[in-house]
């Protein structure tokens, strides 16, 4: 039972940090509501997922990695740095403004991008793992 609350602490610590850090760059770089392409959003889901990537091929290689390190920053950090709730709400926006067009590439995009990034960051640690 002590195990479990300090997982759940490790993720709620990591989802705070994560939410604000994605809070801070939407405040610093604003989405246009319905109107354009939701770059800082689309920027966030995409680097998160690059990051989601390289930590869990990171931690594969170890052989003891400390039980709280993936509850803290990956489902903690990075699921609240990542919002795939934002990106729904912004696409809906689109399509009522009558861009369906760009609400279409913009989920398209978003998945296949996302995909790429978790591919390019497991890539990228496995291959910094081989290197002597």
């Amino acid at each position: 039972m002590r195990r479990d609350v300090a997982v759940i602490a490790a993720v709620a610590a990591g989802g705070a940090a994560g939410a604000a850090a994605r809070y801070g760059l939407g405040v610093a770089w604003p989405d246009p509501v319905g109107s354009g392409f939701p770059w800082t959003t689309f920027a966030i889901n995409v680097v998160g997922c690059l990051a989601i990537g390289a930590l869990v091929a990171g931690l594969e290689p170890l052989t003891a990695p400390h039980h709280l390190l993936r509850p803290l920053l990956g489902t903690g950090f990075l699921g609240g740095f990542t919002t795939l709730s934002t990106s729904s709400d912004q696409a809906r926006a689109l399509i009522v403004a009558g861009r369906w067009y760009l609400a279409g590439a913009y989920l398209a995009g978003t998945v296949v991008s996302a995909l790429i990034a978790v591919s390019l960051g497991t890539m990228a640690v496995r291959t910094r793992w081989r290197r002597p």
